[in-house]
């Protein structure tokens, strides 16, 4: 298998043409910062609701346990 590989190679050898040079682009544009930050504000938004609803939630949880569990304890809870 390897020598018909090498075979393979030495009846059609790689050319490779270093004299053309691409052109060089510009580092950053515009239209990339602005996508960028909007990337960035659209996973702080996404983390916002998130942390909105986790938080919502627990209250929620709280507030309908505390609700309903009418016995006394020695230990001073938070009202929420």
């Amino acid at each position: 298998m390897f020598a018909s590989l090498l075979s393979l190679l030495q009846q059609k050898p790689i050319i490779v043409d270093v004299t053309k040079q691409p052109t060089p682009t510009h580092d950053i544009t515009f239209d990339f910062l602005v996508g960028m930050f909007a990337m960035a504000g659209l996973f702080l938004l996404a983390a916002l609701i998130g942390s909105v609803l986790v938080a919502g939630g627990i209250i929620f949880y709280k507030r309908r346990r505390s609700s309903t569990d009418t016995s006394q304890h020695d230990h001073t809870t938070l009202r929420i």
